[in-house]
């Protein structure tokens, strides 16, 4: 779908409305000036005064035509970069608008084109802003649907509900740890994930390196004083590694990192079934770890046969049996929506088939095609399911969680994903996993350990956001991870001084 986009000459406006573009066309092009051959073009007269005013007529090749206006106030700003976030919004609003007018097709998060929507009520709760208010003002500045919203105002009062001081937290941090490692690589997976099989020499030099950025990182923590809300081993796949390194490696995190029996959670994700055994869930019941996540992701075996994850149906259901009998008691599943060859009729089978275990959480994700993914490099291979079938299958996850007792407690979206829909996390109530709420409401700061680990750096007073990010595959983190730790702990200085920290 070729795009002509007339009137506007801030190149700015190129990557938002490419964003718009991608939500309703599989491929696009967005050229800032008249093309005679587009299929559609789109004219913008914008002004700037007490108000926004922003309008925009779209003519297809054919000659029909949709129209559309909106104003909005134009608030203070400090700067120009402040003013165009607020030109931007309007464009995207009459632009999103011609679009689902032309198409048919409407957009239940609006222009909302990132990850964390729940973000935008969470500082409206913050700010004190009455709810009804927030509600409208989520319609009338994003386009967000009554539906999404519902969902998100349950969202964010569940996470208030399950951690009260979650607006207070900012003094303490959470800990991402990264285990780059995995049977085999998904056909879906973009994760630093490695097929373990033949580098246990890789696997020696990383664990090295990830002990030492746990001492070093543990040692900084108890020197300041500073509390460990969470802690997630994630990957990659966690249990991929032996029973003996994953006895190590909690008994570094015990030694090293202050306060360990208080931290409110630890997480070990156990996602592929084929990595479980009853040696290493004893490991995890000596450290008095049980939280795990065992992910299915479909009980059709040809599924995933084709996605590239070498374990049996059969085998997850045998292995969570397995760790319930030995005392793991808050076991979270996932579930793909959008798999390829699979629709409602087999979502619904593994949805049946849940319902036989029965976990405390099931995350319910929609198939994203995430650039470097080999399902994204080879689509004709992989055909998934169209919109409206994606949709009757999200639909489907929410009336059988709610019919089940799970609520919804984050959420999260991605470019790309499929139908524009989300990825929710449900869980049976006082079963949630607040890491997932810390990563993604992002009120504090989380460091990455590890392997392709990405560190938050949350300021505590402005919120202001800094990255950074661990090498991805094992040589670079094995080389570096000496001057990788010193420029968290550097960056950690800086967040937490006296100066910064005083309320």
């Amino acid at each position: 779908m070729n795009i002509s986009i007339v009137g506007l000459d801030d190149e700015r406006f190129v990557r938002p409305l490419q964003l718009i573009a991608n939500l309703f066309f599989e491929e696009s092009n967005i050229y800032m000036k008249e093309v005679m051959d587009a299929h559609l073009k789109i004219k913008f007269n914008v002004k700037t005064e007490e108000t926004i005013s922003v309008s925009a007529n779209l003519m297809d090749r054919e000659g029909k035509t949709h129209s559309t206006n909106y104003q909005k106030e134009l608030k203070q700003f400090k700067n120009e970069k402040e003013k165009f976030k607020q030109v931007k919004s309007a464009v995207s609003h009459v632009y999103l608008t011609v679009l689902q007018d032309w198409t048919g097709i409407v957009q239940k998060w609006g222009i909302l084109t990132g990850v964390r929507p729940t973000k935008l009520l969470h500082r409206k709760v913050q700010e004190g802003i009455p709810m009804e208010v927030a509600h409208r003002e989520l319609k009338d500045d994003y386009l967000i649907t009554n539906e999404k919203i519902k969902l998100m105002q349950e969202i964010v009062d569940r996470q208030l509900t399950v951690v009260p001081d979650l607006y207070s937290l900012k003094k303490e941090v959470s800990i991402y740890i990264g285990i780059p490692f995995c049977p085999t690589k998904c056909a879906y997976c973009t994760f630093p994930a490695y097929a373990i099989n033949g580098r246990q020499g890789s696997v020696d030099s990383f664990l090295g390196g990830l002990h030492f950025e746990m001492k070093k990182v543990g040692s900084w923590l108890k020197k300041k004083g500073i509390r460990i809300t969470t802690v997630y081993f994630g990957g990659g796949t966690p249990t991929s590694i032996t029973a003996e390194e994953m006895d190590m490696l909690y008994e570094e995190m015990v030694s090293s990192f202050p306060d360990v029996k208080n931290i409110r959670e630890i997480t070990v994700e156990a996602g592929r079934p084929d990595t479980i055994t009853p040696e290493k869930i004893e490991i995890l019941k000596k450290w008095n770890i049980d939280r795990i996540s065992i992910n299915p992701q479909s009980y059709i075996q040809e599924t995933l046969k084709a996605i590239g994850r070498h374990h049996t149906v059969t085998e997850t259901i045998d292995k969570f049996h397995l760790a319930r009998e030995m005392g793991m008691n808050n076991i979270n599943m996932d579930l793909i929506i959008g798999l390829p060859g699979e629709g409602l009729k087999e979502f619904s089978y593994s949805l049946s088939e849940t319902e036989k275990l029965m976990p405390e959480s099931l995350t319910v994700h929609t198939l994203s095609f995430k650039r470097a993914s080999e399902m994204t490099k080879n689509k004709e291979k992989y055909k998934v399911a169209d919109r409206s079938e994606v949709e009757k299958m999200m639909n489907r996850a929410e009336e059988w969680t709610q019919s089940h007792g799970y609520v919804p407690y984050y959420l999260y979206r991605q470019k790309n994903i499929l139908g524009n829909l989300e990825n929710v996390g449900y869980s049976l109530p006082t079963q949630e996993s607040i890491y997932n709420m810390m990563i993604m409401e992002e009120l504090q700061t989380i460091i990455g350990l590890g392997c392709g680990a990405s560190s938050k750096f949350i300021h505590p007073l402005t919120g202001e956001i800094t990255h950074f990010v661990n090498p991805k595959d094992p040589k670079s983190y094995n080389d570096g991870f000496m001057a990788y730790t010193d420029q968290k702990i550097k960056i950690l200085d800086e967040l937490f001084s006296e100066e910064s920290t005083l309320a």
